[in-house]
C-alpha cells in the first residue's frame, strides 16, 4: 500500500540504516550545511535498527534532530502515510505520531521526532546512548498503574496527570531518568 503518486513501495529485506545514513548525509551537504541549529559535535548515524514486527525500527541521529524511524519490511502490513502527514503508531509505552517521508536512497519511511535541535548533546557517544535508551523505553510497558485516585486527588495537578496518556516530553524524561 503506497501513498498516491509515490510509485512502488520499496521494501527492505535488510537493515535500512546505511540507506538512511546516505540520504541524510546528502541532505546535510545539500541543504543543511549553513543552518545555524546544527550541532558540530554530531554526525549522521542510524542507531539500533532491528525488526519490529514486519518492519525496521531504529533511531536516526543527525546534527539537527534525533528521530525514531520506521521503514517498511512487508507490503501486507505496512500502513502508508503521505509525506508531511502523520500516523499514530502503537508501542508498549504508548502511541506516537509518525510523519510520512520519502527520500530517493530509502524510499518511503516514517519518523517521530525525539529531539530538535540537538544542542543538549556534547558528543556523538552521548547522543547514541540516549537513542538506545529511548528505543528500549519505547518498547517497554509503562510502570504498573497506581490505584485510581480518590475524589480529593483531582485538586492536585500531579494526580490529574494520571488521567491522560503520557506526553512525548514525559516519555523522554523517563528515558533520561533511566540512564
Amino acid at each position: 500500500m503506497s501513498a498516491p503518486g509515490s510509485g512502488a513501495l520499496r521494501l527492505h529485506a535488510a537493515d535500512p540504516a546505511p540507506l538512511l545514513e546516505a540520504a541524510f548525509r546528502r541532505i546535510l551537504a545539500e541543504t543543511m550545511a549553513d543552518v545555524p541549529i546544527l550541532n558540530p559535535a554530531l554526525q549522521v548515524e542510524a542507531v539500533g535498527f532491528a525488526r519490529h514486527g514486519d518492519h525496521w525500527l531504529g533511531i536516526l541521529i543527525t546534527p539537527w534532530f534525533m528521530n525514531l524511524v520506521l521503514a517498511p519490511g512487508a507490503a501486507a502490513s505496512w500502513q502508508s502515510v503521505a509525506p508531511g502527514l502523520r500516523l499514530f503508531r502503537k508501542f508498549p509505552s504508548g502511541d506516537f505520531a509518525f510523519l510520512g517521508s520519502n527520500e530517493p536512497e530509502v524510499g518511503e519511511f516514517q519518523s517521530c521526532s525525539l529531539f530538535s535541535p540537538m544542542a543538549q548533546f556534547a558528543e556523538q557517544a552521548g547522543a547514541r546512548e540516549v537513542a538506545l535508551a529511548a528505543l528500549q523505553a519505547l518498547q517497554s510497558d509503562p510502570a504498573a498503574p497506581e490505584p485510581a485516585p480518590g475524589k480529593e486527588a483531582f485538586d492536585d495537578p500531579k494526580q490529574a496527570a494520571l488521567e491522560r496518556p503520557m506526553s512525548k516530553r514525559e516519555f523522554l524524561g523517563a528515558v533520561f531518568r533511566r540512564g
